[in-house]
């Protein structure tokens, strides 16, 4: 099938909650809306100029979406719920694109969010089959199973096979997680805040070798929200867009034969994130060595090191030569940071939450706000977002004139004036005053019994 012709779309806003330990003390309900608020104030937009909802999350009774969305207003605009794995935020964001791309809507708000359980990811259906039941018997066949969580045995297995394949060592997946807590530090919504050494790291409880508990990511409770727009939308607002930032290009991909070769790597859709790579380069006409920032899936140390791989920015069966030389953090020779975030290892993952919050950490270095942890001559910014089942989602973002982040970044006062909120959010977690809500919330259709208590709750926590 030829390829249709793609209006623009934008990122105009972007907001998200702290990513917190799941304990049950705040609701799905509050963390949407508070970052949908935080959004929309971002954007400088009032929920009555959203044409279309998406809802993105992976727990829960159908229509949290609606219950989450009405209380911005009830103005009957159409709210899809989204539910794609650990890739889901970012699939919500990629049905938004190609909503708005193709003329279907001027603008859209994403929300994510996630009220999980403690402990490991649990199956709550038993009597029908696992959706990942095929990719579980592979690996039982190919590698055996041990008592460890499930996700961990995968990507575990996926590590053990790069380390027989291309020599790497379990250094090499202990220094990823290393540097991931360090660049947590300047994260303010980051779940973890704690550096380690590479000692304190290979020593912490083994959930599956290489694997150690410091490597994996936690469940996490949180949101995270994107206002997306059309070029006509912008244009009507030229003041905002030193704020706005191109989806130049993205590709959703699925599994393909491959997934079942008998290879621990490609069992962990090692080709889907190939092909969705390959796509969203090409799309915006870039190549590996253009990016300075990458946000990318880290779920376990494991993952990001064949992630590196497969993404292209290392010579195959060369991450872990990068991993050793410096250069997916600071100061490396090649100018490339990943995951200045924290990831997923440190940050956390929220699932409907995390491929949103990936695409607000790449918005904030690409309007030169992540004064903290800004990497110098960003212009493109890459991001990565997979879910076991599956889907893998490759976006490729960059400002929308086209210029870099701004050298040395633009002060947090600065900010604050522009956005009108008093603050910098890329360094500041704060949150919203009552006004500054209503100021968002419809209008005419707002509903007082839809909201209940939320925003209370919410603006207590700031």
């Amino acid at each position: 099938m030829a390829p249709k012709q793609r209006q623009p779309c934008y990122v105009l806003g972007v907001g998200m909650t702290k990513f917190i330990k799941p304990r049950g003390k705040v609701d799905y309900t509050e963390l949407g809306f508070e970052a949908g608020i935080k959004a929309m104030l971002d954007a400088q937009i009032s929920y009555d100029d959203v044409d279309q909802g998406v809802a993105c999350y992976c727990y829960g009774d159908s229509t949290c979406g609606q219950r989450v969305f009405y209380q911005f207003g009830m103005t009957g605009i159409p709210i899809y719920n989204v539910n794609n794995n650990c890739s889901t935020g970012s699939t919500g964001l990629a049905m938004g694109r190609d909503i708005i791309s193709y003329g279907g809507a001027d603008c859209i708000l994403v929300v994510g969010f996630e009220k999980m359980m403690p402990g490991s990811l649990q199956n709550f259906f038993t009597d029908r089959e696992n959706p990942v039941g095929t990719t579980g018997k592979m690996m039982f066949e190919t590698r055996g199973a041990t008592k460890a969580p499930g996700a961990a045995q995968m990507f575990g297995n996926a590590g053990r096979e790069y380390m027989e394949k291309y020599g790497a060592t379990a250094f090499d997946f202990a220094e990823i997680a290393r540097i991931n807590h360090v660049h947590s530090v300047n994260n303010p919504y980051s779940q973890f805040q704690d550096v380690y050494s590479l000692e304190q790291i290979l020593a912490s409880p083994e959930i599956h070798a290489p694997l150690t508990k410091l490597q994996c990511c936690p469940t996490s409770d949180g949101g995270a929200a994107a206002v997306l727009v059309s070029q006509s939308f912008l244009d009507a607002r030229p003041h905002l867009l030193p704020q706005a930032v191109l989806i130049a290009g993205q590709r959703l991909a699925t599994d393909l034969p491959s997934l079942f070769s008998r290879s621990a790597i490609d069992l962990m859709g090692r080709e889907m994130t190939q092909t969705a790579a390959r796509a969203a380069m090409g799309e915006a006409g870039v190549t590996p060595a253009d990016f300075a920032v990458c946000e990318l899936h880290d779920c376990f140390s494991a993952n990001e090191l064949v992630t590196i791989d497969a993404l292209g920015l290392s010579a195959p069966g060369k991450a872990h030569e990068m991993v050793r030389a410096g250069d997916i953090t600071y100061g490396g020779k090649r100018g490339l940071v990943i995951n200045p975030s924290g990831g997923l290892i440190s940050k956390g993952h929220p699932l409907g939450a995390t491929g949103i919050a990936q695409c607000a950490e790449l918005v904030w270095h690409l309007r030169g706000w992540a004064n903290n942890r800004a990497v110098p001559g960003t212009k493109w910014a890459l991001q990565h977002n997979l879910g076991l089942g599956g889907a893998a989602v490759v976006t490729v973002y960059r400002r929308a004139d086209g210029k870099e982040a701004p050298a040395g970044g633009v002060d947090s006062a600065s900010v604050g004036r522009v956005n009108k909120l008093g603050y910098n959010p890329a360094v500041e977690a704060k949150g919203f005053t009552a006004e500054q809500a209503r100021r968002v919330r419809s209008r005419e259709k707002a509903s007082e019994w839809a909201l209940q208590d939320t925003e209370k709750k919410v603006e207590a926590r700031f």
